[in-house]
């Protein structure tokens, strides 16, 4: 510690290291890449569900089941990038965000587009409903998991089905400057940038665990699978993210090319398509009965805790090599960076509010039965109709409602700041200020 009382400075980041260290400023073009692949897989997870597919015997239904693991990547991209911030106050001793700026910022980036698509579903299937504003408070809040006597049957009403992981997510948010502060509280005691990062992945290991003890206590002395949608269960995936935002600063903190963590992040980095396989590998396990039955079959203990371990293998195995990604160029960058990834992953918040709109719309409108339907034609129907209202919806409702922050007052500070910033010159304490406004940039994107 310094007589201030600050960490230790950091080693700063010097041009030749940009090659073989990981990008942590300005927006990751290969993580809307990811988003996409995300929001894509729950659509055709709910697709394949709809016209009965995923519920046939045999190892492709069970492999077409597991489509459900983009809920899981969306939680690592929150942990990885929302806990970033923080992980650099730690590490590099930088200042904190401000927790008002950034929930101002986590509201308007979800709650303008959601509760667009509350309203429609509300008026379409639930017209009983709509008058009585007590059933709208619980939805328009994203608190519909905690509600233990919901008027709704199911995880939420008809066509906001995919809700409760957006109500996961927004407990994070809520619970991820409190969680910030306890991990500095702890880790920010170590004397060097390495000996505070390895704090804070022993801390969120011990975080990460909370996933497997409320397991088991939904489970045990009775299964009250409700609790499986509260955020402690699905915390393990969250600390994943927030694990590697820690190891890809700690990476550009360690001034020793051939040090073990600058190898590591380099390793996985190159090994990518390695990663790839293996995650194909575990996702073919989690095809298997080990992992619980499907859809609306109820988990016993062990497969709960089966499917928590092989989803998080695969979440990490998958996108390890995306978020250790340098600034250069390479060919997973190419391949999740390119235009049309780009362009998925900006309309990928609007193709995951509404996919079961579309869907539950679409059955309707053709008569059909529940889990009948050929998956192809649906397939391709609801993804063309879903992407259209999702193009309109980023255009219309998500990008005016972001850019309503900067008539907030944090919203001006940070832009008179960082035009402070642009008439100071071109000195190394201006650079780390932009550096810092441009994780600000990225994280408000998620």
């Amino acid at each position: 510690m310094t007589e201030a009382g600050s960490p230790p400075a950091y080693r700063p980041v010097t041009p030749s290291d940009v090659r073989d260290l990981p990008a942590v400023d300005g927006r990751l073009d290969a993580l809307d890449g990811v988003r996409a692949v995300a929001s894509f897989c729950v659509l055709f997870y709910h697709v394949a569900a709809q016209t009965g597919v995923s519920l046939r015997e045999g190892f492709v239904g069970g492999l077409i089941a597991r489509g459900d693991i983009g809920v899981p990547i969306f939680f690592l991209l929150s942990g990885l990038l929302l806990y970033r911030p923080w992980a650099r106050q730690v590490i590099e001793g930088t200042s904190a965000p401000g927790t008002t700026g950034y929930l101002w910022r986590r509201a308007l980036r979800i709650l303008p587009a959601y509760w667009l698509v509350v309203v429609v579903a509300m008026v379409l299937w639930a017209p009983g409903a709509a008058g009585d504003p007590l059933k709208w408070l619980p939805l328009l809040l994203l608190g519909q998991n905690y509600v233990t006597t919901p008027w709704w049957e199911g995880a939420s009403p008809v066509g906001l089905g995919q809700m409760w992981s957006l109500s996961v997510e927004m407990s994070f948010y809520i619970a991820l400057p409190v969680i910030a502060v306890l991990l500095r509280a702890v880790a920010g005691r170590g004397a060097s940038p390495s000996a505070r990062a390895v704090r804070l992945l022993f801390c969120l290991g011990a975080l990460a665990s909370t996933s497997f003890a409320w397991t088991i206590f939904t489970h045990v002395p009775d299964h009250r699978p409700e609790l499986g949608l509260w955020l402690p269960r699905l915390l393990v995936y969250f600390c994943a993210g927030m694990a590697l935002a820690v190891v890809s600063l700690w990476a550009r903190a360690e001034p020793d090319p051939e040090a073990p963590v600058r190898r590591l992040t380099r390793g996985i980095r190159e090994s990518w398509f390695t990663c790839w396989v293996i995650a194909a590998f575990v996702l073919a396990i989690a095809a298997t009965p080990i992992a619980g039955g499907r859809l609306f079959e109820l988990q016993d203990l062990w497969t709960d805790v089966f499917e928590i371990v092989l989803y998080t293998a695969f979440v990490l195995a998958f996108l390890s090599p995306v978020a250790l990604l340098t600034s250069g160029p390479s060919p997973l960058r190419s391949l999740l960076g390119n235009r049309v990834m780009r362009y998925l992953g900006r309309i990928s918040y609007g193709v995951f509010l509404w996919q079961f709109v579309v869907i539950v719309a679409w059955y309707e409108l053709t008569g059909q039965a529940a889990f009948t339907g050929d998956l192809v034609t649906t397939l391709v129907v609801c993804t063309a109709l879903t992407v259209a209202i999702a193009d309109l919806t980023h255009r219309l409702v998500e990008g005016p409602a972001q850019r309503l922050y900067r008539l907030l007052p944090q919203g001006r500070n940070r832009d008179r700041d960082q035009s402070q910033d642009r008439d100071q010159g071109q000195g190394q304490g201006q650079g780390q200020d932009r550096e810092r406004d441009q994780e600000r940039d990225r994280a408000r994107q998620v």
